[in-house]
């Protein structure tokens, strides 16, 4: 399993498709928002929270068709559909590597964009608390995507159409944690919501994944 683990970080990284693309839309978003909405303070103040929510979800969701897509074309998902590693243990690994090299990196850089969107400085903890929470589970829903579109030539936009509902919950949650937080309110329970929402996508969703593959492989 680790050895799958560094294999998928290496080939992240190496492919582009890795934490350099989505750092680039992160920045990007958080850049051209104030463009967009005006340059006050106090506008950007409380929008901050969702915008960066909503910038972390598009650039999670930018590398998703390469989770299963490369190993697809060069075969080598079929030999790991075929290998004595159960194949819900492959769809968590690659999962977790998406994380890394997606998520984990967009939580590191979030409070320096925060600096950027003006946001209070109560909000920083609570953002960066909220993504650590939430992002996994951005990534093991985009695992799923990718599992269901396996094959599917340019199955992308497919991918995208079908991730994007299942995103809805977790960036709702996410961001009013992180609004509250900015606001100075209890947010407690928004964070316990996205806690157990990332709980369930990570204790269930590999086992519907590997279903899709084993079932888009026949």
């Amino acid at each position: 399993m680790i050895a799958l683990l560094i294999r998928d970080l290496r080939l992240s990284v190496r492919s582009g498709g890795g934490f350099g693309l989505g750092l680039v839309f992160f920045l990007l978003v958080a850049t051209l928002v104030p463009f967009g909405v005006g340059a006050e303070t106090a506008v950007l103040s409380r929008i901050a929270a969702g915008i960066l929510w909503v910038g972390a979800l598009l650039a999670c969701l930018l590398s998703l068709d390469r989770i299963l897509a490369l190993d697809h074309e060069d075969g080598s998902l079929d030999l790991l559909a075929t290998a004595p590693i159960p194949l819900e243990g492959v769809v968590a690994v690659k999962a977790l590597a998406h994380w890394v090299v997606t998520g984990l990196p967009l939580t590191l850089v979030s409070p320096v964009l925060g600096v950027l969107l003006n946001l209070p400085a109560p909000g920083y903890a609570p953002l960066v608390l909220s993504l650590l929470l939430g992002t996994p589970a951005l990534s093991a829903i985009g695992t799923f995507g990718a599992a269901l579109t396996v094959g599917v030539k340019r199955g992308g936009l497919l991918m995208s159409l079908l991730v994007l509902p299942l995103y809805v919950p977790t960036l709702i949650f996410g961001a009013e944690a992180a609004r509250r937080g900015a606001d100075g309110l209890v947010n407690g329970t928004p964070l316990l919501l996205l806690a157990g929402i990332t709980a369930g996508t990570i204790a269930l969703l590999p086992f519907a994944s590997a279903a899709a593959i084993r079932a888009g492989l026949r």
